[in-house]
């Protein structure tokens, strides 16, 4: 216990703030018990049911957004905050954040995602289906403290409880879902279970390869209910996805370089790889609503995922020059030789308890809290290699260390441009504990709403205990026009969870410390009239200063950690949407922004990091015809620039950094409705359904190739590097059918 207190004191923040939390609150409790007169429930549009800062997502725009893979990151990408540089993955990143900065929750449970995966091919379905979904949030900074321990975003979502039964399936090209629910006569039982099949090789064999590829995904999931009495509660919600992804490349024939000097990287392959990913997941909840102001919940939960990322592959190429006007080959620049070689092994079991409670002392007047407790047992075999005759970014072996120091050379080793190895297991536990207030209240005509509130963490592998103070403040002036202030703040400490404290040699770094990151959030909403239809602008700037960092490389969607706390970083910008009916019944919005993120590695200057955002803009548009309004369209277009990329494996990024193509993008939806709820049919065949529609979705309108990321080659003879892009998909056409009985 001493050693524990010790922990606290030398932190930043002291424990006062939490004494003084507290004597706030019971301050407010006694002050509400002793008025004689209560005020009515201040209301803030837009903030009434959800916390500062959130925004809504509707489910229903995500289930008719063209997608390709099946989740909520569709609309994510078209948000000004949210920044991707490939369509295959339901990965993003927030604010300069990478993939593993993001918090995802459903019912109040956190979910993970698989680690191995290492590019948008690979992936499969992700955990959340948006057919199940009824409530959908996502904040990009400076949450409140109910919500957990990243340093980017929080996306939460609350699945639906059906009143009645409900029968509903989509089938297309990729694949196709069922979802179906059900509650009893006297609304105590109610189930709700969907049932999803991904299978995008028709897509995937748009890009410049010639591949044979399997990807299968599929999962099923339920969320079930059931009311014990009027105070009592018990709800399950479990998941079951199998991701296999195989291919067997045969050629590649890709064409860079410039206009005035085009190259040409010819590949014939051997060899095969065989991925799967296997997650389970469930959530066993109690509630207990004890009184009309107190609630309160217990949550068992379990994770499991079984990784395999199996491959061989050996590739002989060939690099020449082009002539411009008649395409054929002018010179041979380089002939070589590659093999791949992988066979990893992740094991990770995540189990947990965790309580939380909300009492209510009045309408406008709240405190919640919480606390878990969970253990985490991971095993990781890592052998991964690869071997390099005459190209590459380096002849010599190549042994990268933590410190980004020179590879280091034996003349009686094989000469592998890189190899990692590792065969750990990590047994820890993490325990953590919230409180926050909310207030709300009015002054003079003016509104305004409080929440402040702290987060404790602790974990036992390298015994660091955090504490993280978060607060927000919203105004809304009693004035002509509908315009609301918004203030965040905190500090956010995201714990390592594996990947980051492994070291490239494979150890585990046992003395590294949690990232940390303080968000300071100004937003501004001015809502108003516009083409006779409501709109709404909200205009957010930002800046975060991190400490204890951890370098990485990015590659597609794969990151590699250095394994140690070397770098400090800052993150700044401005985003604005405007979230409007610019046709009537029908939301878009338009979102712009400019963002810049960078990190200083042991006091060596600032560089960008590999997830530097800087411009974006997007559109999300949904458009119907007036003379057949069944006909609707539904466009998306991402416009942004390109992300640095560095040479690989684990380089200094201080010597080599180049910049990836912007990236840019439109996606259209047709849809035909048959027949739904305001649209009746006069065809006897469709009795039997009570909506029945007709999709065609056309990926990538312009069949513009994007470029996710390069492979790294050079030519021994002139010691030229060359980045050969590593292209995405071209234009897909994709047709669905939706019905519900």
């Amino acid at each position: 216990m001493s050693q524990l207190i010790q922990r606290i004191s030398k932190n930043r923040v002291k424990p006062f703030f939490i004494t003084g939390l507290l004597l706030f609150v019971l301050s407010q409790q006694a002050q509400a018990q002793s008025d004689s007169i209560v005020l009515d429930e201040v209301v803030f549009q837009g903030t009434k049911s959800q916390p500062i800062g959130n925004i809504e997502i509707q489910a229903s725009d995500a289930q008719f957004t063209p997608s390709l893979t099946g989740s909520f990151t569709d609309i994510l990408k078209t948000l000004p905050y949210v920044s991707v540089n490939t369509e295959l993955s339901s990965q993003y990143m927030v604010r300069g954040g990478n993939y593993d900065e993001n918090l995802v929750y459903v019912n109040g449970i956190e979910v993970y995602r698989p680690q191995l995966i290492r590019s948008g091919q690979q992936e499969g379905l992700s955990f959340l289906n948006p057919d199940m979904a009824a409530a959908v949030s996502f904040s990009a900074g400076g949450w409140e403290a109910k919500y957990g321990d990243k340093m980017s975003s929080v996306l939460d979502v609350i699945y639906r409880t059906p009143k009645k039964f409900e029968l509903g399936a989509e089938l297309s090209l990729m694949g196709g879902n069922i979802t179906a629910g059900h509650a009893t006569k006297d609304g105590k039982l109610s189930a709700l279970v969907g049932a999803r099949y991904l299978n995008r090789n028709l897509i995937l064999n748009t890009l410049d390869n010639d591949t044979e590829f399997n990807p299968q995904s599929y999962d099923i999931q339920a969320n079930i209910e059931y009311q014990l009495n009027p105070k009592w509660k018990l709800n399950f919600i479990g998941n079951f996805s199998n991701v296999l992804f195989e291919q067997v490349p045969n050629t590649r024939s890709t064409n860079f370089g410039t206009s005035e000097n085009p190259i040409n990287l010819t590949v014939f392959y051997d060899g095969k790889e065989e991925d799967r990913f296997q997650t389970k997941f469930g959530a066993v909840s109690l509630h207990h609503k004890a009184s009309s102001k107190l609630n309160l919940s217990l949550d068992v939960f379990s994770y499991h995922s079984v990784e395999e990322e199996y491959f061989d592959i050996s590739g002989a190429y060939l690099i020449k020059k082009i002539n411009p006007e008649s395409g054929g080959a002018t010179e041979t620049l380089d002939i070589g030789g590659q093999i791949d070689h992988a066979r990893n092994d992740l094991d990770m079991l995540v189990a947990g308890i965790q309580h939380r409670g909300k009492y209510r002392f009045n309408a406008n007047n709240n405190l919640e809290w919480g606390f878990s407790g969970q253990k985490e047992d991971i095993r990781d075999m890592l052998n991964e290699w690869q071997l390099i005759d005459s190209a590459g970014y380096n002849n010599t072996p190549y042994y990268p260390t933590p410190y980004y120091g020179p590879g280091q050379v034996n003349p009686d080793d094989l000469e592998l441009n890189y190899h990692f190895s590792a065969k750990n297991k990590l047994e820890s536990n993490r325990f953590n504990v919230y409180a926050q207030y909310n207030k709300k209240w009015e002054t003079n005509g003016n509104r305004f709403l409080l929440n402040f509130g702290v987060r404790g963490t602790y974990w036992d592998y390298n015994e660091e205990f955090n504490i993280s103070p978060r607060a927000q403040f919203a105004i809304k002036p009693d004035w002509t026009t509908d315009q609301l202030f918004r203030l965040s703040a905190g500090m956010y400490v995201q714990s390592p969870f594996y990947k980051e404290l492994r070291t490239p040699d494979g150890e585990l770094n046992k003395e590294i410390n949690a990232q940390k990151s303080i968000h300071i959030i100004a937003g501004h909403d001015y809502e108003f009239e516009m083409l006779n239809a409501p709109f709404k602008l909200s205009t957010e700037v930002y800046y975060k200063k991190m400490d204890d960092l951890i370098p990485y490389y990015l590659d597609n969607v794969r990151i590699k950690y250095y394994g140690e706390n070397i770098s400090e970083g800052r993150a700044y910008g401005i985003d604005a949407k405007i979230h409007g009916e610019f046709v009537k019944n029908a939301d878009s919005w338009l979102s712009l922004s400019y963002a810049r993120v960078e990190e200083n590695i042991n006091d060596r200057g600032y560089l960008p990091r590999p997830t530097d955002p800087r411009f974006k803009a997007s559109l999300f548009f949904q458009d119907y015809m007036p003379s057949f309004p069944t006909f609707k369209v539904n466009t998306t277009l991402v416009y942004a620039s390109g992300l640095p990329n560095g040479a690989p494996v684990l380089t200094d990024p201080y010597a080599f950094q180049t910049t990836l193509p912007d990236y840019k993008r439109v996606d259209i939806g047709l849809v035909k409705v048959i027949k739904d709820r305001e649209n009746a049919s006069n065809i006897a065949m469709f009795d039997s359904f009570k909506e029945f529609s007709i999709g065609l979705d056309i990926f990538n309108v312009f069949n513009i190739k994007n470029t996710v990321s390069n492979q790294w080659i050079r030519d021994v003879n002139s010691n030229i590097i060359y980045g050969v892009p590593n292209r995405l998909t071209g234009r897909f056409f994709n047709a669905k059918l939706m019905m519900k009985f």
